[in-house]
């Protein structure tokens, strides 16, 4: 029998979601209640449904942070709320005159209780607490099409409050991901997390020794206090993308997504959007707590990083990184390494090396070095560029990827065998 992730949330929160949609149905009955020959039980159908309301808003108390005094007063607050709306707007619906009187008080009860929850919310002392659980499920891998984890051992669940946010693997795992680079593959280090979803199968026991030392490894701080400013922070309930061109933010009750086609910013269940953002499916993260890597995938973008490079895919895009040298894959293919800089594409090249510069464009070479420029205007030195930029990024390409860093050495020789060539077209 295989679990998929959060089906194990707390019994009291399911028991609010099924009082959420008993409240729903409840509430078109009594909408209907005239069609259904049901007027003769109106008042005991609103006093039913208020009763609802605040039976689901006390039972969804700490489902972040666990159950508090400040949590319980603005519980009763939305359900105050919730009634008065309802008492308000059912007097036009059928509602008793009497019962459609009481709206006014139930706000005033609803704006009170909110002021009380803040002033008791500040001298409480709240803060999010990962923690991960004495459970244990057996783990096979996992598949989230071009992601995948391969390997056996144990999963453990991930808790912030009351709600859980992600698992703890410990085994011997591999991950793979298809990138226009070719597959990625790392055998990780125990213990990984998973921020996203996970499918287990049956309960296995659990290891008290993995999970206190787990528990100190998933600490945030220690995670994120070298890498102010990343770009990509990922925590099961806070999660943080920064690519190119986009930006993806969620918070709990709070969603922000900012793309070239438009922004959107979801607060609670309102929306507020400019443009036609496109919506990522989700976000998975999948890193190693003791080393430094980290995979990340936000609808079809993206991003590994380690100690020693980075990349990030978005669509046909590729950006690899690795100290001060770059490598970016796309309509035009770049390399740069310090004062080294190689670009091909769209019709045009240019090698940039120490103070020689080679550009071609619209059947065109110019050439600066030595403090002289040239222009050479000939189609065959204008191919000669783009064949020679083309090989230069080919072959050091795979020499950064493999980690071997730019040949410096090879490029510059490379360049002048050009400049060479180069010089037989100048007249």
């Amino acid at each position: 029998m295989s679990y998929p992730f959060y089906t194990e949330e707390s019994p009291r929160f399911k028991i609010a979601e099924y009082l959420k949609k008993i409240t729903a149905v409840l509430l078109i009955v009594w909408l209907f209640k005239g069609y259904l020959g049901l007027e003769q039980y109106n008042r005991y159908l609103v006093y039913a449904i208020i009763a609802l309301i605040f039976a689901f808003e006390l039972l969804s108390v700490g489902r972040w942070l666990g159950v508090t005094v400040s949590g319980v007063i603005f519980a009763l607050a939305k359900g105050f709320l919730w009634t008065a709306l309802f008492l308000y707007f059912g007097g036009w619906l059928g509602m008793p005159k009497d019962l459609h009187d009481l709206a006014g008080r139930a706000f005033a009860y609803a704006v009170v209780l909110t002021i009380a929850g803040l002033l008791v919310g500040r001298s409480e002392k709240r803060s999010f607490s990962w923690r991960v659980e004495k459970k244990a499920y057996e783990f096979n891998g996992a598949d989230f099409g071009d992601v995948r984890l391969r390997g056996e051992g144990k999963a453990y669940p991930v808790k912030v409050g009351g709600k859980r946010v992600g698992w703890v693997i410990d085994g011997k795992v591999e991950v793979e991901a298809d990138t226009p680079l070719g597959t990625i593959r790392k055998a990780l280090s125990s213990p990984v997390a998973v921020w996203g979803e996970l499918r287990v199968e049956k309960k296995a026991k659990a290891d008290d020794t993995f999970v206190e030392e787990a528990n100190r490894l998933i600490n945030p701080d220690r995670l994120y206090r070298k890498t102010k400013g990343e770009s990509v922070v990922d925590l099961g309930i806070i999660k943080v993308y920064e690519g190119e061109d986009f930006e993806y933010v969620k918070v709990p009750f709070v969603e922000v997504i900012e793309t070239p086609h438009g922004e959107e910013v979801k607060i609670g269940p309102f929306r507020i959007h400019e443009g036609n953002p496109k919506k990522p499916e989700g976000m998975l993260t999948i890193r190693e707590l003791r080393n430094g890597f980290q995979l990340t995938k936000v609808g079809d973008r993206l991003k590994v990083q380690t100690d020693e490079f980075s990349i990030e895919v978005d669509g046909n895009r590729v950006v690899y990184r690795s100290g001060n040298e770059m490598l970016s894959l796309g309509e035009a293919v770049s390399l740069r390494s310090g004062d080294i800089s190689v670009t091909v594409g769209r019709g045009r090249a240019k090698i940039r090396i120490e103070d020689v510069v080679i550009s071609a464009k619209d059947g065109v070479v110019r050439i600066r070095a030595g403090g002289r420029t040239h222009t050479i205007e000939n189609e065959e030195a204008y191919r000669l560029v783009m064949r020679k930029a083309k090989e230069i990024v080919e072959e050091q390409s795979a020499g950064l990827i493999e980690g071997l860093g730019v040949d410096r050495t090879m490029l510059g020789r490379h360049v002048r065998e050009l400049l060479d060539e180069l010089m037989k077209f100048v007249g």
